[in-house]
């Protein structure tokens, strides 16, 4: 196989799997009466504990207006508390309410659920190597420049 026909493969089999997770976590999202990008939120400040709304545009990759949009109605319907830094009062550091940590632990519980149930679809002898390439794609991505 030639590295066009690699790249093309590649190229190909995310496009699906991007398409397939895309669905999922739609479908996730809308269960719990919250937008995808209010559940990305919620899922990364649920499992930081805490994160400044700096950090949080930084870990999603999204604009601040976008990130300031969506925290804003997850503050106006209880699931985020929003939080002067005491250690820097420019800063704003959000956390989970009680409310969102519960609604935190539903997402999580649903998406293990999910992901044992794909895990388990895969041979035994597979599993290690397909983790291990996963994480290999995660990193090139990271480093890699797009378009």
């Amino acid at each position: 196989m030639t590295s066009l026909d690699q790249t093309q493969l590649l190229r190909e089999n995310l496009r699906v799997l991007v398409r397939k997770l895309g669905i999922l976590e739609r479908g996730e999202a809308s269960c719990c009466g919250i937008t995808l990008s209010q559940r990305y939120s919620i899922v990364e400040i649920g499992r930081a504990g805490q994160l400044s709304i700096n950090r949080l545009t930084e870990i999603l990759g999204v604009d601040k207006s976008t990130v300031s949009k969506s925290v804003d109605k997850l503050v106006n319907i209880g699931i985020l508390v929003r939080e002067t830094d005491p250690e820097d009062r420019r800063s704003i550091i959000l956390r989970l309410s009680d409310k969102g940590q519960t609604l935190f632990a539903e997402l999580e519980k649903r998406a293990t659920a999910y992901f044992t149930e794909v895990v388990a679809d895969i041979p035994d002898e597979k599993r290690k190597q397909i983790i291990e390439g996963l994480q290999y794609l995660t990193q090139a991505l990271k480093t890699s420049r797009c378009c």
